[in-house]
């Protein structure tokens, strides 16, 4: 007689609770799309959803309510939608809120090619790391007088060495070869030198398996658009990564791609990196790509890797529809086509 068989049993799925910040503008649609998929892939996710942006500002005077903060601070990971921030005038940057409350002290922002999306370069696989916190973004400024007015730029040793680590460190764990410093320690000698300073100290540490460099931000911006081949991780200052990261972007189709993360020893948020397109809010025309993106970023770090994977696949597959993607990518279809298009593309594997 043949033994009885005993069913296998699996171990139980860890439910995550995901902080979901939908934002303004364009925020809550693409935010939408994401749960939706995620709906449809199963993904162990409880959302636990806070209103921050604009519109919270307007009604009640705070576009960050601590209570969303501490919601923050509890789950200790987040998904949010792009966020209004208004031009020299108004509210703070949330997002500068936000890492300074959590202490996310860098900005990860990958740039890959995708085959869907011809662009000059069809071989670009780089990332930048930002440092999140010091640098100009303190927003400690003064007027002197009516004719001048002066910004403090904050650099100290410790911040720039848990940026080198951390860029270090990923290329350590993604088999990458090399780390790139980039700097203007030419005339900012002592700041930018004390960045340059802090990467070789980190470097020694590995030199056995990364190459590590340095390169002038001037330098760099024009290597960018000559030969990106070249470049593999990037480590800059705060103000400098702001405008490079967004520099890569272009190279490889645009911000409506784009995604990032903002990571701290005790937390991560994860994030589309373009703007709230209020111009656009409302149209179902928005593309949700950059946040789908973000949060499979989500999914990796968290270890729901066979999601992430899964979701990679058919959100890459779905870009090749021209009749369903969004127009700010050539194609002919709106926000809503292109999630049922990611959708159906699941189905065969959920």
């Amino acid at each position: 007689m043949s033994p009885k068989k005993v069913p296998h049993k699996q171990a139980p799925q860890v439910t995550h609770k995901v902080t979901l910040l939908r934002g303004d503008g364009i925020g809550p649609e693409i935010c939408d799309s994401v749960v939706q998929v995620f709906e449809a892939a199963r993904v162990p996710i409880v959302w636990d959803i806070v209103e921050a942006g604009l519109d919270e500002y307007e009604k009640n005077g705070e576009s960050l309510p601590e209570s969303a903060l501490e919601t923050l601070r509890k789950n200790k990971i987040a998904l949010k939608g792009p966020t209004t921030t208004p031009i020299g005038k108004g509210h703070q940057s949330i997002n500068v809120r936000i890492r300074k409350a959590l202490d996310l002290f860098v900005n990860v922002r990958p740039s890959l090619s995708l085959p869907a999306l011809p662009t000059p370069f069809n071989d670009i696989d780089l990332v930048i790391v930002r440092e999140n916190i010091e640098d100009t973004y303190g927003g400690i400024e003064y007027r002197q007088s009516d004719d001048c007015a002066i910004a403090l730029r904050i650099s100290t040793r410790t911040g720039a060495r848990r940026a080198h680590e951390y860029a270090f460190e990923l290329a350590k764990k993604e088999g990458r070869k090399k780390v790139t410093c980039i700097h203007k320690a030419n005339i900012m000698k002592i700041t930018d030198g004390q960045w340059l300073e802090s990467f070789y100290e980190v470097a020694r540490d590995y030199t056995d398996i990364i190459h590590a460099s340095d390169m002038l931000i001037d330098n760099c911006c024009m290597q960018l658009v000559q030969k990106p081949q070249q470049f593999d991780v990037l480590v800059l200052p705060n103000l400098f990564g702001d405008i490079v990261s967004d520099l890569c972007a272009g190279l490889v189709g645009g911000l409506g791609i784009a995604s990032g993360a903002n990571i701290g020893c005790d937390g991560a948020i994860f994030e589309a990196v373009h703007g709230s397109a209020p111009d656009i809010a409302g149209k179902g025309v928005a593309n949700p790509t950059a946040i789908l993106f973000s949060a499979i970023s989500m999914l990796y770090h968290l270890g729901l890797t066979k999601h992430a994977q899964l979701i990679k696949e058919a959100l890459r597959k779905a870009l090749m529809s021209v009749e369903d993607r969004t127009a700010d990518l050539k194609g002919k279809g709106n926000t809503q086509t292109f999630t049922k298009k990611i959708i159906s593309h699941l189905e065969a594997y959920v």
